[in-house]
């Protein structure tokens, strides 16, 4: 899990690099667009004015230069070559062939075509190209269109703007009488043949037009570089970080799970989450506490090796703390061979049910000691453990005693040590309980009252209860039958007995019960 968030955070750096280069890409690509569409309009708005300035200079030209010279013959003539005849001036065509000779002198970008398919005879043909041809034919079927042509090439731009050369009444009447004209029945209004102005320009002059915004774009691609550079910086340091928490985890985990071995589970639990603080502070509570001890515990150490007492009390300890723990007991501490095990505290059920808790915990411990005991005499233990339990519900003081330096999560009070008292008076492989207990629990078991005892610090009479045998839900007993004893480690519980078992616990009850008559008839005189 650590290793998931800088992961995930690599993936998205690494998916942001191209993701704000494509974006720093488009920008130019975005303006480059504009600045065509730009370029082409002026292009297009540049050709139609001098195609509108030479139509409208013509036009003024053949209607009033023209036309008055027409209107008196003999003081001049109007001919295409002027300049070889004296007082003769040009004609409207001549005239606009020279204006665009002397525009495109002037402006090396812009050339100027006035061609037609009917030329003069004494002039050369026109060659017109395939572009020129399809306006002259679509400007013949409707003359009143403006007919352009847009081309590129890098950043070379070209306009070709065609209009039409329409014919008016003296261009009709010159031409339909001159001897060098090839077609003699031109009418008002028709296309003689095109007039085209082709503008070429470079979009590279003016891209620093754009000077401001081309910084700003620089400002930002700087910017988005650098912001993608400071993120794998900062995936980097995240990465590193959580390297070392990762580790620094590790170590906690470890020497938690090292304290976790000193502490019952669910006091770790508190201290761990934060509910519990590790403070010199108790509180009183009403606990149920549980407290049981080995039997002639220094009478077995005697008779087994140092070793293999070590392990046989470490089993029983691992065993029985698995117990305490599935029934939500604190174990609190291991005195010698003896367990404190207490129910209330830093978790509770309520008494009632943290005293049931308690009687179930105690009664799985007899069952699973039998297990046990049965196990170790088959690995050669003649005298196996035998276990008394006692159990009283009263208040404690509970909480961590001790130091700042150094304390101890426990309980303290005359009912905890009523617990020992009760273990002490009841038989190997037998439950005692308070009669404070018994009446939480009496819903459970069956019993029977002890002798009263006394006890110091405890004003009031005790009465034990040492256990019969568990009952259920109806009140009807369960039949279990345990007991230990020198010699003996014995429980029963037929309810878990199959039929196929049945047949060979009766038949080793039944040759145990010869065993015991034999030994106790007298010997033969």
């Amino acid at each position: 899990m650590a290793d998931t968030v800088p992961r995930t955070a690599r993936l998205q750096g690494l998916a942001l690099v191209p993701l704000v280069a494509l974006l720093l890409a488009g920008l130019p690509l975005a303006v480059w667009l504009d600045l065509r569409n730009l370029s082409e309009r002026a292009l297009r708005l540049q050709a139609g004015d001098l195609n509108s300035v030479i139509t409208s200079v013509r036009a003024y030209y053949a209607n009033n230069v023209v036309a008055r010279v027409l209107e008196t013959p003999g003081h001049s003539a109007v001919v295409h070559n002027y300049r070889d005849i004296p007082g003769a001036i040009p004609s409207p065509p001549t005239l606009s062939l020279e204006l665009g000779r002397v525009i495109g002198e002037q402006q090396s970008n812009i050339s100027y075509r006035f061609v037609s398919d009917y030329p003069f005879r004494e002039r050369p043909p026109h060659e017109l190209d395939a572009f020129e041809k399809a306006a002259l034919l679509s400007l013949r079927r409707n003359p009143e269109q403006t007919i352009s042509d847009v081309s590129w090439s890098g950043l070379s731009g070209r306009v070709r703007l065609v209009s039409p050369v329409v014919m008016d009444e003296p261009c009709v009447a010159c031409h339909n009488s001159h001897p060098q004209s090839p077609k003699r029945d031109w009418m008002v209004g028709d296309v003689r043949g095109i007039q085209e102005v082709v503008i070429d320009a470079s979009m590279a002059s003016n891209i620093f037009a754009f000077k401001y915004l081309l910084g700003y774009f620089v400002l930002m691609a700087a910017l988005g570089m650098g912001f993608i550079a400071m993120q794998r910086r900062l995936i980097f340091t995240i990465e590193g970080m959580n390297h070392r928490l990762e580790t620094a985890n590790e170590a906690l985990a470890n020497v938690a799970g090292k304290i976790s071995r000193y502490l019952a589970p669910q006091v770790c639990s508190s201290i761990f989450s934060g509910r519990k603080d590790v403070t010199v502070q108790t509180e009183r509570k009403k606990l149920t506490i549980f407290f049981s001890d080995i039997k002639d515990f220094t009478a077995t150490t005697e008779r087994l090796q140092p070793e293999e007492i070590t392990g046989l009390l470490n089993e029983y300890f691992t065993e029985m703390s698995a117990i305490a723990a599935r029934h939500g007991g604190t174990l609190n501490k291991f005195v010698g061979d003896a367990i404190l095990i207490f129910f209330g505290d830093p978790e509770t059920r309520g008494t009632a049910d943290d005293a049931k808790a308690c009687l179930a915990m105690a009664i799985d411990m007899q069952r699973r000691m039998a297990e046990l005991n049965a196990e170790w005499r088959r690995r050669g233990i003649e005298q196996p453990f035998r276990i008394r339990m006692g159990i009283n519900t009263g208040y404690c003081d509970v909480g961590n005693f001790g130091s700042q330096d150094r304390m101890d999560y426990t309980i303290i009070g005359a009912e905890a040590n009523l617990a020992q008292r009760l273990q002490s008076i009841a038989e190997p492989g037998h439950i005692v309980l308070s009669y404070e207990t018994y009446t939480l629990v009496r819903d459970m078991v069956t019993a029977h009252a002890l002798p009263p005892i006394a006890m110091k610090g405890i004003h009031r009479q005790i009465m034990p209860y040492t256990i019969d045998a568990m009952v259920d839900a109806t009140g009807t007993e369960i039949e279990k039958f345990s007991d230990h004893t020198a010699g003996l480690d014995f429980y029963l519980d037929p309810s878990a007995v199959d039929a196929a078992a049945a047949g060979r616990i009766r038949g080793l009850l039944q040759d145990a019960i010869i065993a015991l008559d034999r030994r106790s008839r007298p010997p033969a005189a």
